[in-house]
């Protein structure tokens, strides 16, 4: 049987000669063997959407139909989708400190994706000239990404999000796939894989699971793009076994009754919660188009913690598991919170992540996912791109309803076969077993702790206050980040 990256890269080859559809329909992939080894030739277009994909959203659109029409009107009212959107390109953007300009690159990012995306569906090459236009003028004049710690949020979020819209145009005329990839190189995929390995000089389990989600996000896009197996191994391996808080095993570290997986970011707050879903389904799209499946790693666990985050915001209880957060950086400070119940911060909050999740697991997998399937509805149709505010609703491409929706096609999948470079460790049981970061003592001073790494950017990304930072303001991002600034700094959007 031929693995699924072979069928994923032969479609894409005939996708790309006008047949995609006829290679591989709509959600109708062949049964599937183990992904294939790191030696494998990459699937264009493969991030977030397949030549497939475009193809079929193209043809429900144009015939009119239900759910897919509703998505396209929704991105289509979306300024940012304009083909007479210009962009304003910045050689230093900055996040999280003196001078923030950070939106000025994310609504240009969203407006180059909602361009490539209104292309591939109607075939209008204006939409396709304006992406392409917005993409060489960023590669043409950034050279640097400075701020606070939140540097890396802007890393990640913002890289993975250009390397998708990159990837949609990167055979079309005139654009300089070259220049962004050394862009992409040179400056977002360092300070990503630099968080991962380094954590910002702060303990490993300082930061929470939605940091190292964006910073495994962007290496896996930088890696696709660039046909890079190495950053694509980088990415699945800390996703399978990494030491920090985001590697799915410590995201997710509880399998609780009823199909629940306690997703730490709950005790926490919701805004945060959502980001971390919204992320882990971007992870496993992309991988999965290119013939990893990390939807279905260690028994669906991303499945079990979208559908615990799914619960809880619908307005279900949840069993909780109490757990403790060691945060601080070595030899700066340290301290920890015992969190004992999921947190009402934010509760019932929207965000445009559910239709890529209730859509494999539903309607590629023929899973049951009754949380998920609730909040997708909820949703529908997804919009994008500061529909939803520009905090948290910049954080996520958007438009699932459009770009996700698929009849029901059941697909069987195995658990990847890793390579040497993407082997992972055992998990220590399906209860859950927490990380050794964790033991609990109870912290005075109430609330969610800030999160450090270095001296006065120590990043934070909790409500409450700490001594060691009395120095330094928090500022809460609605719906995003609550980030530590020094102080007099500018607020970020």
């Amino acid at each position: 049987m031929m693995s699924r990256r072979s069928v994923l890269r032969v479609a894409g080859a005939a996708g790309a000669a006008g047949i995609g559809a006829a290679a591989v329909g709509a959600g109708a992939v062949p049964a599937l063997a183990a992904p294939a080894k790191a030696s494998a030739a990459f699937a264009h277009p493969g991030m977030l959407h397949t030549q497939a994909d475009f193809d079929r959203m193209a043809a429900k659109v144009k015939a009119g139909v239900g759910l897919w029409k509703e998505g396209y009107a929704k991105l289509a009212a979306n300024p940012r989708g304009a083909s007479t959107w210009k962009p304003n390109p910045l050689a230093t953007v900055i996040r999280g400190a003196d001078g923030d300009n950070v939106t000025t690159l994310a609504f240009d990012i969203h407006a180059a994706y909602q361009n490539a995306l209104r292309w591939k569906v109607t075939g209008d090459t204006a939409h396709a000239d304006a992406a392409r236009d917005i993409l060489n003028a960023w590669s043409a004049k950034m050279t640097t990404l400075d701020g606070s710690g939140d540097r890396f949020i802007a890393a990640g979020i913002q890289g993975y999000q250009f390397a998708n819209a990159a990837e949609i145009m990167r055979d079309y005329d005139g654009f300089d796939l070259a220049r962004f990839k050394k862009m992409m190189l040179n400056i977002f995929y360092p300070m990503s894989s630099d968080f991962l390995a380094k954590h910002n000089g702060a303990y490993d389990s300082n930061y929470w699971s939605s940091w190292d989600l964006l910073s495994v996000a962007c290496v896996l896009a930088v890696g696709i793009l660039c046909d890079d197996q190495a950053k694509v191994d980088e990415a699945v391996t800390y996703f399978k076994s990494g030491k920090g808080m985001g590697s799915v095993k410590n995201a997710i570290p509880y399998i609780l009754p009823g199909g629940l997986g306690q997703l730490v970011e709950v005790g926490r707050d919701q805004g945060h919660a959502l980001l971390s879903v919204g992320l882990l389904g971007t992870i496993c799209e992309m991988a999965w188009n290119q013939g990893i499946d990390l939807y279905g790693y260690d028994d669906n666990r991303v499945l079990k913690g979208a559908e615990y985050a799914a619960k809880w915001n619908l307005g279900h209880d949840v069993p909780f598991t109490s757990w403790t957060w060691n945060y601080g950086a070595p030899g700066v400070w340290s301290g920890s919170q015992t969190l004992t119940k999921a947190s009402e911060s934010g509760r019932g909050g929207v965000r445009p992540i559910w239709e890529s999740l209730y859509n494999h697991y539903v309607n590629r997998r023929g899973l049951d996912a009754p949380y998920v399937s609730a909040m997708a509805a909820k949703v529908r149709p997804e919009g994008g791109g500061g529909d939803y505010g520009t905090g948290g609703g910049l954080d996520h491409l958007g438009f699932g309803t459009l770009a996700f929706t698929r009849p029901k096609a059941i697909v069987s999948a195995t658990t990847p076969t890793p390579s040497a470079s993407t082997s992972s460790t055992t998990s220590s049981s399906d209860t859950g077993a927490a990380t050794a970061t964790a033991t609990p003592t109870a912290d005075a001073s109430g609330g969610v702790q800030p999160q450090g790494g270095r001296g006065e950017d120590l990043a934070a990304t909790g409500a409450g206050g700490i001594a060691a930072a009395a120095a330094t303001g928090v500022l809460a991002i609605a719906g995003g980040f609550i980030a530590l600034r020094r102080r007099g700094a500018r607020d970020s959007s």
